[in-house]
């Protein structure tokens, strides 16, 4: 599923997801386009030989809503052809960078190489420094080393406006749908925004050391340098390093300490003239430490970027695809693994557990209930044997009863291990049919218990979800079903 195809299928999740009062959508309007997608998919399929995938289903089913609902409202439609603005950052970017390179040389002397340019000095010093921090960002756990989301919101899906004239629902899923194509597209438009900068930095050096080849060929440089605080074998020395790598690659022969002396710019003493060396030495450095470190790097964001547009990272299955693939036949039956902790189910909460699984994954869903975890237990031997990665379970659920408190050493390094151990993820269910049993679903403690449930679960990075395995229908999933926590 490519970038496009996965912007249209997330756009049509999140207005279904919204519409759960059917007024954008109806029934109707759901069922003709996923009977239409599954007859186009089908054929599709066919044509090419090849099996119905629920990604084929997916895609020609939100074509169908979308360009229904365009039809609808121009707005949508207007909004439809919307995208971000790293296409024109991308170009433009680069050539102004080329430009202001080349211009560079204006902020000093014309007919002056200096040995210790200041601009041609920082070019150099500053592009080291970005290779370091890019080495030391390789060890940066990744949910610490996020982007700004509004400049990732703005470059993936654009301006973050709504169009103007449209249902409120509609207003509403469409800034859910920015918000969330930011976050999911943030790895492309990150690789996209590497890409630019680093060709932008090649351009910006190369803009330089193109002006200080076209000004040597109409003027006579005149090389030398002066400070007040250093002296010739100092300077030698700053030289000796910046100029290393050149020398090196392309054999550039080296300097004393007296030809450094004889380079010094003093008053009522003309200048050496011979400039060409110290040129090339500039010249070779720029390309060697900058221009093509920077062009590697592009070229690597470049096919990153390539790789993900093409490939798009869209989890296909979360509950609201699953649902979609098990009603098209695209798909295995879903398979929901139970994982209870500390509490033991009677034969109508296990029963009710089956509603809970096709209300997740489809009609045609099971349940695999695993034993009983016990309290105090330490959490590896637990989950030990459990094969959180088997293919055969669509999701993994850790099952809690309400009644208990949280706790952090237990209920919390159980939590901990299995999101690290789960690769496809998990979710979280609390059961909140004892304690309302006893407490009654008007009370206040109920509300209570839930809050502080939903808390201890997001600190560990695992967002729950409140069941009633009793009384399934008061507490229904949404479109969107359970939030997955993923490991980090």
């Amino acid at each position: 599923m490519n970038e496009y195809v996965a912007r249209d299928v997330v756009l049509a999740r999140a207005i279904e997801t919204a519409d759960t009062g059917r007024e954008v959508f109806s029934e109707d309007d759901r069922m003709y386009a996923s009977r239409s997608a599954r007859e186009l998919a089908q054929w599709q399929a066919a044509d090419k030989h090849m099996p119905v995938t629920s990604e084929h289903f997916l895609q020609q089913r939100a074509e169908q809503l979308l360009k229904r609902l365009g039809e609808r409202h121009p707005a949508f439609a207007a909004f439809l052809q919307r995208r971000g603005v790293g296409g024109a950052f991308a170009a433009a970017l680069p050539l102004a960078a080329l430009v202001l390179g080349a211009g560079l040389d204006r902020i000093t002397d014309p007919h002056r190489v200096d040995l210790l340019s200041a601009p041609l000095l920082a070019i150099v010093l500053w592009n080291m420094l970005v290779y370091f921090a890019l080495f030391a960002w390789l060890f940066v756990p990744e949910q610490s080393g996020a982007a700004p989301r509004g400049l990732l919101r703005m470059f993936g899906a654009g301006k973050a406006a709504v169009p103007r004239k449209l249902p409120r629902v509609l207003a509403d899923a469409l800034g859910r749908f920015i918000a969330e194509w930011g976050q999911l597209s943030a790895r492309l438009t990150g690789a996209r925004i590497g890409r630019t900068l680093h060709l932008a930095a090649a351009m910006f050096a190369l803009g330089a050391l193109l002006s200080l080849y076209a000004r040597g060929l109409l003027s006579q440089y005149a090389a030398g340098w002066e400070s007040t605080f250093l002296d010739a074998a100092q300077v030698r020395q700053i030289l000796s390093i910046v100029f290393a790598p050149a020398s090196f690659v392309f054999g550039l022969p080296g300097f004393s300490v007296a030809e450094i002396e004889a380079l010094r710019f003093t008053p009522g003493q003309a200048a050496p003239s011979a400039g060409a060396r110290w040129v090339h030495l500039y010249g070779a450095t720029l390309a060697l430490l900058v221009v093509l470190p920077r062009l590697a790097l592009a070229g690597l964001a470049h096919w990153q970027a390539r790789r993900l547009a093409a490939n798009f990272p869209l989890d296909l299955e979360v509950p609201y695809f699953r649902k979609l693939g098990d009603a098209s036949g695209a798909v295995a039956p879903g398979v929901l693994r139970v994982l209870p902790y500390s509490f033991t189910l009677d034969e109508v909460r296990q029963k009710n557990l089956a509603e809970v699984a096709v209300a997740l994954l489809g009609e045609q869903a099971s349940v695999m209930l695993r034993p009983v975890s016990a309290y105090g237990e330490d959490a590896a031997d637990l989950l030990r044997g459990t094969g959180l990665d088997d293919p055969g379970v669509t999701m993994t659920a850790a099952l809690f009863n309400l009644s208990a408190t949280p706790e952090k050493e237990n209920h919390g390094a159980f939590l901990d291990q299995l999101v690290r151990s789960s690769p496809r993820g998990i979710c979280v269910l609390v059961d909140e049919s004892a304690f309302a049993e006893r407490m009654g679903t008007g009370d206040s403690r109920l509300a209570e218990r839930i809050a502080l449930w939903r808390q201890f679960c997001a600190f560990h990075r695992a967002p729950a979800t409140i069941v009633n395995l009793l009384a399934p229908q008061r507490r229904p999933f949404d479109a969107a079903g359970p939030a997955v926590s993923r490991a980090p």
